[in-house]
């Protein structure tokens, strides 16, 4: 039987997510982890506060609270699209929690890694000698991150492949 400090030992998987194709692979790749070590699947996606935003558009920005709560919705549905086709993998789905934060995503992301046992980013292509550079957030969890960091380029990993 598990307790409470049974579950605050359990391994976690800590995942970036901003709704990109990158970002989504990402997450495919870290579900599949967290399934296959038995953790649980911290989705994190950061967001730029509006009053980062200068100058001031002659339209009022939305609060914080509206843009977490619509990128909580998305995150969501992304999560739930992944689960489902992950479904087919005979996986065990793991723990799911999501937390949407303000503020510059490779700290944001270097901190919610405290005490996880790895960490996912995504990476965006862009072209042969573009898509060899890492890009700023990939460099900041690589080089900060307090546990191992695999960054995951678009398009991996391929969907499993379906019974012939």
């Amino acid at each position: 039987m598990r307790t409470s400090a049974d579950e605050d030992h359990r391994p976690t998987v800590v995942v970036g997510v901003d709704g990109s194709p990158g970002s989504r692979a990402a997450l495919v790749d870290a579900m599949r982890s967290a399934a296959e070590r038995g953790a649980r699947l911290r989705v994190v996606a950061v967001y730029e506060p509006p009053e980062w935003r200068l100058p001031a558009p002659p339209t009022p920005l939305p609060s914080r609270a509206e843009i977490e709560e619509s990128l909580r919705g998305a995150v969501g549905e992304m999560v739930s699209d992944v689960a489902y086709e992950l479904g087919g993998e005979h996986l065990v789905r793991p723990v799911i929690s999501v937390d949407v934060e303000p503020g510059d995503a490779a700290e944001v992301l270097v901190a919610a890694a405290r005490g996880a046992d790895e960490l996912v980013v995504g990476h965006r292509g862009r072209g042969a000698v573009a898509s060899a550079l890492l890009g700023s957030v990939g460099w900041g969890c690589v080089l900060h991150a307090p546990c191992p960091v695999r960054v995951v380029p678009d398009g991996y990993p391929a969907p499993a492949p379906t019974g012939s």
